[in-house]
């Protein structure tokens, strides 16, 4: 516990990555669904999950930051011992799992407080896409063809989290890291279909045990989750089971 309460006193410090202000081509055009279905069938995954992802709309999103990797077991334990919740039983390189989307939005506020009144947040929706994609309308954050190795998912074979920023060759075009895989990422987005999605779409997702969307996927998920505009949530209590983590964003400097 020493070395712990040590590490608290430690300067917090951040590797921000500035996304300029640009467009995003957020989502997937309507007729192309069926296809992007068709694509990933292997993975079990049904047509109308795809469907939330369209229609294709191109949004210009101002600049923001946003941390190259995600938390860490560290940085989230000098949060847990100065707020007196549990601290995690995993290496310090690791992103941190099992985190509520409450306690994400709190460690949020208290690093903002800790980098000196910093408007640390939870990244929208649309801002951890455009992290994740670039400019142009790619399908993974390294290109459009999925490749094994790139990324922390079930195709591996790992079943568990490993050390941040373990796969550079995978980073997006900003230069962020892990935006596939390893941990899957709250956003502070609540769920809602996209304006002018299709009709069939769900209003709603109240079998969700979380209403805001989380991106990218863990080490548990498919190659389906690394694809760049897959909206999904969290379905299940155990969010450490499903890999559940979660990155930090701020406004432009």
């Amino acid at each position: 516990m020493r070395d712990v309460v040590e590490r608290v006193g430690q300067v917090e410090r951040v590797d921000w990555v500035e996304v300029p202000a640009g467009l995003l081509r957020r989502g997937t055009p309507v007729d192309e669904v069926a296809e992007v279905a068709h694509r990933y069938r292997d993975t079990g995954v049904p047509l109308e999950w795809y469907r939330k992802e369209a229609p294709r709309t191109e949004i210009r999103l101002p600049a923001f930051r946003i941390a190259r990797t995600p938390v860490t077991v560290g940085q989230w334990t000098r949060f847990a011992v100065a707020t007196g919740r549990p601290v995690p039983q995993a290496s310090a390189d690791h992103p941190v799992v099992g985190v509520a989307f409450d306690d994400a939005t709190a460690y949020c506020r208290w690093l903002g407080e800790r980098l000196g009144g910093v408007a640390v947040r939870l990244p929208t929706e649309d801002e951890w896409e455009r992290a994740a994609r670039g400019d142009d309308g790619r399908e993974f954050p390294w290109g459009d063809e999925y490749r094994t190795g790139l990324a922390n998912l079930v195709d591996l074979g790992i079943g568990a989290t490993v050390p941040v920023g373990s796969f550079p060759e995978g980073a997006s075009p900003f230069g962020v890291l892990d935006m596939a895989g390893n941990a899957d990422e709250w956003t502070s987005t609540r769920y809602a279909p996209y304006p002018g999605a299709p009709d069939d779409v769900p209003r709603t997702e109240d079998w969700a045990f979380d209403p805001h969307v989380t991106r990218g996927g863990s080490f548990r998920h498919d190659r389906d989750l690394a694809r760049c505009a897959r909206r999904h949530g969290v379905y299940e209590r155990d969010l450490a089971a499903l890999g559940v983590g979660f990155r930090v964003a701020a406004p432009a400097e």
